[in-house]
């Protein structure tokens, strides 16, 4: 056990961080900055269950944290998965603070998986390189800037196509 805490210890002191804009602190920054709009719209959500609805669950003899675990979030649940889409889709679709937090850097980092690396989103790309392409021409550049759109719209599409999915499958499965 305190050889496997020391081995611990030293892989953690052996991490070089190159620089204090990289993919974890834009993962920290994107889910702060996300969490307002999930945590408001699923306080909706579950508000908008009704008061008749927790009244019958108590009437039934289920105590408070019952009621909340089998009935306010089951019935609320298309509302809270609709407010994380909401909430990864605004992370994902946000530019300018990716931009500045992540480091700009327009390469995979090595291995591509370190998260300790500064990289470079699609949006900040789109952004960064629009006005740069030659769009009189109309050059391999600026059809590949709306190549990487196109793939975040399809990415945008499959998310709404699979909550849509959900929410029918939870409908279905409370009778609605």
């Amino acid at each position: 056990m305190l050889t496997g805490l020391v081995l611990l210890l030293n892989h953690l002191l052996a991490i070089k961080i190159s620089s204090g804009t990289n993919a974890l602190n834009v993962s920290i920054i994107l889910g702060i900055m996300a969490l307002p709009t999930v945590v408001s719209v699923s306080e909706d959500a579950l508000q908008a269950t009704g008061r008749e609805l927790r009244e019958g669950s108590y009437a039934l003899g289920a105590t408070r944290a019952e009621t909340i675990l089998k009935t306010v979030i089951p019935a609320s649940l298309s509302g809270i998965l609709a407010a994380v889409i909401l909430g990864v889709m605004r992370a994902i679709g946000e530019t300018m603070v990716v931009w500045m937090a992540s480091g700009n850097a327009a390469r995979i980092p090595s291995p591509w998986y370190n998260m300790l690396e500064p990289v470079r989103t699609l949006t900040a790309t789109i952004a960064g390189d629009m006005g740069e392409a030659d769009q009189v021409t109309g050059s391999a550049r600026f059809h590949v800037l709306f190549a990487m759109a196109l793939c975040l719209l399809a990415f945008s599409f499959i998310m709404n196509l699979a909550s849509e999915m959900i929410v029918r499958r939870s409908r279905k499965k409370l009778g609605k």
